[in-house]
């Protein structure tokens, strides 16, 4: 007597499926193309955002911009398409990176944590993606830092003064020798 094809077919389906082997390179490479591709969209409406929390207020209240729409308008009739990307290279820098170290980390967590069976219960899921936010954290805070301390550097501008808002450190100015600030 031969064997029926379906229970041939079930005994087969019984066994579980092969572990894959992980490559993180690609993963990393996928992560960083995201990253820009990100950046790329999302910066026009950075730069907009910025601007608009620091445009300086007029004696009487004016203000340079009414709204996010009047920025952005302004912006792109004085610095055209390519100004609405001016200084996106630097965000490019830190995000690419940033992207990359999360979607590898969580795919690597992901692939760690699934069932032999080949399931990914919804609690190991938040346990990737937790592991992950925090993988992105420890390396990419230095980054971080780095980059606030630049923007505190620039504060000041080009009238040589550097004002911090932290009202428990001095307030300094650069002085030449002998005058008083």
């Amino acid at each position: 007597m031969s064997s029926n094809p379906s229970q041939q077919q079930a005994q087969v389906a019984v066994q579980p499926p092969e572990k894959k082997q992980f490559a993180l390179l690609p993963k990393i490479v996928n992560g960083g193309i995201a990253g820009i591709i990100g950046v790329s969209c999302v910066f026009p409406l950075d730069l907009v955002k910025t601007r608009l929390q620091n445009q300086q207020v007029g004696p009487n209240g004016e203000r340079m911009y009414k709204s996010m729409f009047d920025c952005f308008k302004k912006t792109y009739r004085a610095e055209g398409y390519f100004g609405m990307y001016r200084g996106s290279a630097v965000n490019i820098l830190l995000i690419t990176p940033e992207k990359a170290i999360k979607l590898a980390a969580n795919d690597f967590f992901r692939h760690h944590l699934t069932t032999k069976t080949g399931e990914l219960p919804v609690v190991r899921q938040m346990a990737a993606g937790g592991l992950a936010g925090l993988c992105q954290i420890i390396i990419t805070t230095p980054m971080e830092l780095l980059k606030i301390q630049m923007q505190d550097a620039w504060e000041g501008g080009s009238t040589g003064k550097s004002i911090r808002k932290d009202r428990t450190q001095d307030i300094s100015y650069k002085t030449s020798p002998g005058s008083v600030p």
